[in-house]
């Protein structure tokens, strides 16, 4: 995508463009993006009859599976087709409905309910860097954090289901002589609560967290190590407060001098609800800390981890801005970030793949409901690296840079996929960037 084209500016007021009219070309990625704006400034303000122009203008304008650039102007059309009938009074015509649906073909594939084997959610992993690269970088950290520990608590908060600790196994059993005894504990987002607003995010597994910890054990006694596995019910939409309260009772019982807890968060921290949700009062929290009335439930979880002492935190997540209450602010922050993926594809998977279709169902569940939901169930709430370095440091928590030995080893796992990919120092983070855009960014935090 040429990010650097003039934008062509449509006005409210001007004559639409139509099919014909070669004054809209849907190459043009200003152009498209200048389009959506308009449309989602028409649903902003409720103004049914510009919504439906723009929205009929883009239904017969964009091929709906073409190149990356029109396939994600097809996945905005249908957040905002979605968003129309949602929340204006918009009478959207069965047509450009009809036509929305249609846009990206493989979202209907329903990946927020489609439920992958072990080995079709690793082999969807392995297909680019994006997990892959905070997967690298984390395991090195861990890995220098806990030497001489004899026994490693790993708490999992992963959107992947563990497939980060296999790779975890090995690189613990190859750096010890004897290995130390890990325990692992994630976080099964199983909400039992009703009053608990919860919304099972995509990739979902078809096998239970107890089938998954007896396969890792499994697998860590082939490594010659021992694991322990416990699976705590516990929910992002309440900043995991039952994992918290287990926690703090297991850490009674350690000796600091040889066991180490290991807080690793993988792309599942921006779920917590932050402050442009709701805010929540210390009075009614069961975490016990002593936090100004208006910290979010964000702030409340990074207070009780940092409570728990932990020997280090790694936090990997996507590096956009997608909080903004306003849609069109959230709307050009999410073109501007959802490009990166959908360009990506075009580099490695053929069309027509079922492997591609996945990847783009993906997407396009993200940007449907960072456009198209708002309130508890707009779970899509990614930040940037700068906002979480600043969390970081207000919950007392300090940046650890991560080795050369940590760099090589994340620059060797990117020359094993397509040019494009690079990697960045920036202070002490490790940037994934595409094509000099960054991607995602992982960072280590030890307490202050």
């Amino acid at each position: 995508m040429n990010k650097n084209q003039i934008p062509v500016v449509i006005s409210p007021c001007s004559e639409f463009p139509t099919p014909n009219n070669p004054l809209l070309h849907f190459n043009n990625a200003n152009c498209m993006e200048q389009l959506l704006i308009h449309c989602a400034n028409a649903i902003e303000s409720n103004n049914a009859t510009l919504a439906q122009q723009i929205l009929w203008v883009l239904n017969n304008t964009t091929p709906s599976d073409d190149d990356s650039n029109q396939r994600l102007a097809g996945s905005f059309i249908r957040a905002l087709t979605t968003r129309a009938t949602r929340s204006c009074s918009c009478n959207i015509p069965e047509a450009v409905t009809r036509t929305a649906n249609s846009y990206n073909y493989h979202h209907n594939l329903a990946i927020q309910t489609h439920k992958f084997s072990v080995i079709e959610l690793a082999n969807f992993i392995d297909l680019t860097p994006w997990h892959r690269f905070g997967y690298t970088a984390a395991n090195s950290a861990i890995l220098e954090a806990t030497k001489g520990f004899t026994v490693i608590h790993i708490v999992n908060l992963s959107l992947t289901h563990c497939m980060q600790i296999p790779t975890l196994i090995d690189a613990i059993a190859n750096h010890h002589e004897v290995p130390p005894l890990i325990k692992l504990t994630v976080a099964v987002n199983n909400c039992r609560n009703k009053n608990i607003n919860h919304i099972p995010i995509p990739p979902m597994l078809d096998l239970s967290y107890d089938e998954l910890g007896s396969k890792l054990v499994n697998f860590a006694k082939t490594r010659n190590v021992i694991m322990e596995f416990k699976a705590v019910s516990s929910t992002y939409s309440d900043g995991f407060a039952s994992l918290i309260e287990h926690l703090r009772v297991q850490v009674q019982h350690y000796n600091k001098s040889h066991e180490a807890l290991v807080i690793n968060c993988h792309m599942m921290l921006h779920y917590i609800p932050d402050e442009t949700l709701f805010t929540i009062n210390d009075t009614n929290s069961n975490m016990n800390l002593n936090l100004n009335s208006c910290s979010s439930l964000r702030s409340l979880f990074l207070e009780a981890v940092r409570s728990l002492d932990p020997t280090i935190v790694v936090v990997v997540d996507e590096d956009a801005d997608l909080t903004s209450s306003s849609l069109v602010s959230r709307l050009k922050s999410a073109f501007n970030y959802f490009w990166i993926p959908f360009d990506t594809v075009d580099t490695f998977l053929p069309r027509g793949s079922k492997q591609r279709q996945w990847c783009e169902a993906e997407i396009c569940w993200k940007v449907e409901n960072v456009i198209a939901y708002e309130g508890i169930q707009r779970v899509e709430r990614v930040e940037s690296k700068t906002k979480w370095e600043k969390r970081m440091r207000n919950a007392r928590f300090q940046g650890v840079c991560f080795s050369e030995d940590s760099v090589l080893e994340v620059k060797a796992m990117l020359d094993e996929h397509a040019v494009g990919w690079g990697l960045k120092k920036e202070d002490e983070f490790l940037v994934l960037t595409w094509k000099g855009h960054n991607v995602i960014f992982a960072s280590a935090w030890l307490p202050s």
